[in-house]
């Protein structure tokens, strides 16, 4: 991604991060859909020419991106889909997710398949395009979750698999420098169409809206702007960071439980 000559490192400020991924070959995984299509989207709205990659074909196409199907857990696929590809400026891997399950409701097996979508896959991917990166001075982005940074009860194999996800991108940041970056999104919640299966209908979603200090859950817009910057030459410095786009976390529960400053408050 760090196209740029020497003399020209310094970005003006008045150059916005969106003129500065312009025409590059982006490939977003697991982007037919949610947060993957709103990335997929928020790059093509910018000028770059997207791919996304998906086993299934996405049910509503998303404009300004090419899908090729790609089962990511394929190591053979994936290889054959990153030589087949001109050239790559960006990476952004995406694919992943798991259903609700207890640790004690399934078998290990279970629990590993989800930690190989959720971090073998996007390290295979990564080390399939190595190549076509390190030529382009490219960029990865993960795509990680809070669930990699706190108990993740219902889906600790995913919130291991996040975990891991985030150490593995510092890590390949400091083996790859200068000529790849390598950057994580840390995503909170985020109301996509499948909002309902986590947190159930409008009012489950304004409950959960309302444990975000800003008040809402993400739209997958706001982790497609934040992915675009973080593969544009305006964070060209900025490698091995985590990047939290979680609207300030989640209010801690003992604030509202606890009782020491109740009657103060009240008589405010």
């Amino acid at each position: 991604m760090d196209k740029r000559p020497d003399n020209q490192s310094d970005i003006r400020s008045d150059e916005r991060s969106d003129e500065l991924v312009d025409k590059r070959l982006v490939v977003v995984t697991g982007g037919t859909r949610g947060v993957g299509a709103g990335i997929a989207r928020a790059f093509a709205e910018v000028g770059a020419e997207v791919v996304v990659c998906a086993r299934r074909p996405p049910d509503v196409p998303v404009e300004g991106a090419e899908f090729v199907p790609l089962d990511l857990r394929d190591p053979p696929a994936v290889h054959a889909f990153f030589d087949g590809l001109p050239r790559l400026d960006v990476l952004v891997n995406n694919a992943g997710g798991a259903p609700y399950r207890l640790l004690a409701e399934a078998d290990a097996e279970r629990h590993a398949r989800v930690i190989e979508l959720n971090l073998t896959a996007p390290l295979a991917a990564s080390l399939a395009a190595y190549e076509h990166l390190k030529r382009a001075r490219g960029s990865v982005v993960m795509i990680g979750s809070l669930s990699g940074t706190r108990p993740s009860p219902g889906t600790a194999a995913y919130g291991a698999a996040k975990a891991g996800l985030e150490n593995l991108a510092r890590s390949m940041a400091v083996e790859w420098a200068p000529d790849v970056r390598v950057n994580t999104l840390v995503v909170g919640m985020v109301r996509t169409e499948l909002s309902h299966l986590h947190y159930g209908g409008e009012d489950g979603i304004a409950a959960v809206s309302r444990t975000v200090p800003l008040g809402r859950l993400a739209e997958p817009s706001d982790v497609g702007r934040a992915a675009v910057f973080l593969a544009s030459d305006a964070a060209a410095y900025i490698t091995g960071a985590s990047l939290q786009v979680h609207g300030g976390g989640e209010r801690l529960a003992f604030l509202d439980a606890a009782t020491v400053n109740k009657e103060a408050n009240k008589e405010k």
